[in-house]
């Protein structure tokens, strides 16, 4: 790969872009010379303790509550594979071989920070197992994130001695097959390793990046749907008004209205309150009260958007910045400084900040799925829908269904999702003997982010085919600058929905290309010199 592809390990500034794109395979790893000086450093002041005959945790004792239990030096390797073998204990689905590549990337990058003690032999296996995309067999069930990802780890750890089960060229098979296949020898463990592989918080970390690289996706789709929304419905202008959010300025706020008012900037189909006033008093009729056709004020799914999605963008950007901390710390247990000659025993290993921003997350996307499909009902429904076709049906009403099936995937995935946003990190259980008596339930957290991130894409996916089918009824000629050029985009992929095809072969193909693809990872492109 050439150099542009190659991201250097250093412990201190992977980012979640980066993990996302070493664990698809557009890009691989490199290790920081300086980093591996630091490495040396460690494991030389390790080497010296221990020769020393210093008692130090999980190194020459035993583990958890055990750990007043001194081990011989002639079985301190020993005691490194007994304790993989014994925490590869999970069940349930495996990781999805890219979320496993990723968990052993953020390790990777843990290690190299240079306080962990480990052999340079060691970093560079899993530098070569990285860019091989050896992904090991992690079954998603069994951490309760105190002590780290144990049993993740664990199943991560055994690929690296030859044990268990691992992915190559997107087939399960037994590692030590791998192994043959490449001609290359499993990894022998020195004292420290096991422990320092298994110590952390790398699953649910690799998972929360991957859940934040959806979620800021889902948002931007959001701004373009929630632009889209009030073009359909001429939506009235002053909800966007810079001068309104700014007497309410926080900062998602401003960050959503601004982006809204960018998509729809030259738009024919807005409606300026500063018209309103005469075209309403046009439909006078005698009479102490008369009612006018003119909408006043729009719903809160389209007038609303900048306030509802607004704790939504502030909680994926406080979400990316607690993953990206995590992501470059020093999540071992012990830690070892040599500069300050210092081994410290401490629980840098708890996931409780993963965990927390987790949960946030889910509360966030369950919210931008609740506006998304109150707008998508708008769209359906005759009472609501300000004229157009009942159910967005381009034929004969009643003999064809239109979206009537399809609303069904939005209602009862938004129903799940709410589900989903309910706490688990709150929820510690004392386990260990209660030595870990209190845990961060992080990586429960983080896979069920990562859930609810997949559940949204169907629900904004099917907001976005109804958007296209209503722009197909009305006011898809006098789009503004940047929803004009998005529609033109997403047109050359759609034909309105006629009932001659499968629904889900649209839902598919759209949520393929909306998540897939780099189609709107970068809104502004589609308003910069408009």
């Amino acid at each position: 790969m050439s150099k542009q592809n190659i991201v250097v390990l250093n412990g201190n500034d992977l980012t979640i872009d980066e993990i996302v794109a070493i664990g698809v395979g557009d890009k691989q790893v490199a290790l920081d010379p300086q980093a591996l000086e630091r490495c040396r450093a460690s494991r030389k002041f390790l080497e010296d303790e221990v020769a020393a005959e210093r008692i130090i945790y999980g190194v020459n004792t035993s583990f958890g509550p055990m750990c007043n239990k001194i081990i011989d030096d002639e079985q301190i390797e020993t005691l490194q594979v007994n304790l993989i073998r014994s925490h590869a204990a999970g069940l349930g689905d495996p990781l999805k071989d890219y979320i496993a590549i990723a968990v052993m990337v953020v390790r990777l990058n843990t290690l190299v920070k240079g306080f962990s003690g480990v052999r340079i032999e060691l970093l560079e296996h899993l530098q070569w197992m990285i860019n091989q995309r050896i992904a090991a067999y992690i079954p998603e069930c069994g951490s309760v994130g105190a002590s780290g990802d144990l049993i993740h780890l664990a199943h991560l750890s055994l690929s690296i001695i030859g044990e268990g089960k691992a992915y190559y060229n997107g087939e399960l098979m037994p590692v030590e097959a791998v192994y043959k296949k490449l001609n290359r020898s499993p990894l022998r463990l020195s004292f420290k390793e096991g422990i320092a592989l298994m110590n952390g918080t790398s699953a649910m970390t690799a998972l929360a990046a991957f859940a934040l690289f959806g979620a800021r996706k889902l948002l931007n789709i959001s701004c373009i749907t929630g632009a889209f929304a009030i073009e359909i419905f001429g939506g009235i202008d002053d909800a966007f008004d810079e001068d309104l959010h700014l007497v309410k300025p926080h900062l998602g706020q401003l960050e959503i209205a601004e982006t809204i008012r960018n998509l729809y900037q030259g738009s024919g189909n807005i409606t300026l309150r500063s018209e309103m006033h005469e075209l309403i008093r046009q439909q006078k009729e005698d009479g102490p009260v008369f009612e006018t056709s003119i909408n006043v004020q729009d719903v809160y799914s389209v007038r609303c958007t900048p306030q509802v999605l607004a704790p939504v963008a502030e909680a994926i950007s406080q979400a990316v910045r607690v993953v990206e901390v995590e992501i470059n710390s020093s999540n071992d247990n012990p830690i070892i400084i040599p500069d300050k000659q210092k081994i410290i025993h401490g629980g840098n290993f708890h996931g409780q900040s993963i965990g927390f921003v987790m949960d946030m997350l889910s509360m966030a996307i369950a919210t931008l799925c609740n506006i998304s499909e109150r707008r998508t009902n708008k769209y359906l429904d005759k009472n609501l829908n300000e004229g157009l076709p009942e159910f967005l049906i381009p034929g004969t009403i009643g003999l064809t269904m239109g979206f009537m099936g399809a609303q069904y995937l939005a209602t009862s995935t938004t129903a799940e999702n709410r589900q989903l946003a309910n706490p688990v990190s709150t929820n510690s259980i004392s386990s260990n003997a209660s030595n870990q008596d209190v845990v961060s339930m992080g990586t429960v957290a983080a896979r069920k982010a990562f859930k609810s991130v997949s559940n949204a894409k169907h629900i904004i996916t099917l907001e976005i085919l109804a958007d296209l089918q209503a722009l197909s009824f009305r006011n898809g000629d006098k789009l503004g600058n940047g929803t004009g050029r998005i529609y033109q985009a997403l047109k050359a992929e759609f034909t309105p929905y006629d009932n001659s095809r499968i629904f889900h072969d649209d839902l598919v193909h759209f949520r393929k290309l909306l998540f897939s693809s780099q189609l709107f990872d970068d809104l502004s492109i589609y308003w910069d010199n408009a």
